[in-house]
């Protein structure tokens, strides 16, 4: 990510861990990223409404709502954001259903942060791309 960039990208952190959420906040904003973080999947979702992220941060184990009925709200999207998954507790049957739902990377807590920030610089990119290709071709958006 270049300082440079005059529009940098938004990242959504969501996970209930205050503690994790104010951590991945400082990283990003060190990596010249603009960046919310979510306590709850509610508010993450009622966000959608304003904006949607450039690039998804997700946990998994969350109260009211997992990071995978949330990975499900978010692939109904017309262009929905790339997903990284985030948690302490990795399961076979869960990482295959977060991949299967277009998860970009799956990561286990504690994350490296170098990791992190490359993974979100190549799903940003690649959205981008893909928005970029989209346009190009005059596709047009959904009602």
């Amino acid at each position: 990510m270049s300082a440079m960039d005059s529009n940098p990208p938004l990242i959504a952190i969501v996970d209930d861990e205050v503690s994790i959420c104010r951590a991945l906040l400082r990283l990003l904003r060190v990596a010249d990223y603009r960046a919310e973080a979510f306590n709850s999947p509610i508010l993450f979702l009622e966000s959608l409404a304003e904006r949607v992220p450039d690039c998804v941060v997700l946990d998994l184990q969350m109260p009211m709502m997992t990071g995978v009925e949330l990975q499900e709200h978010l692939a109904r999207l017309a262009d929905p954001p790339p997903v990284i998954i985030i948690t302490a507790h990795d399961e076979p049957k869960t990482r295959e259903r977060c991949l299967a739902l277009g998860a970009v990377r799956y990561l286990r807590k504690p994350i490296e942060g170098e990791i992190l920030i490359d993974s979100i610089e190549k799903a940003v990119r690649a959205r981008r791309r893909a928005l970029t290709e989209h346009s190009a071709n005059g596709a047009v958006d959904r009602p």
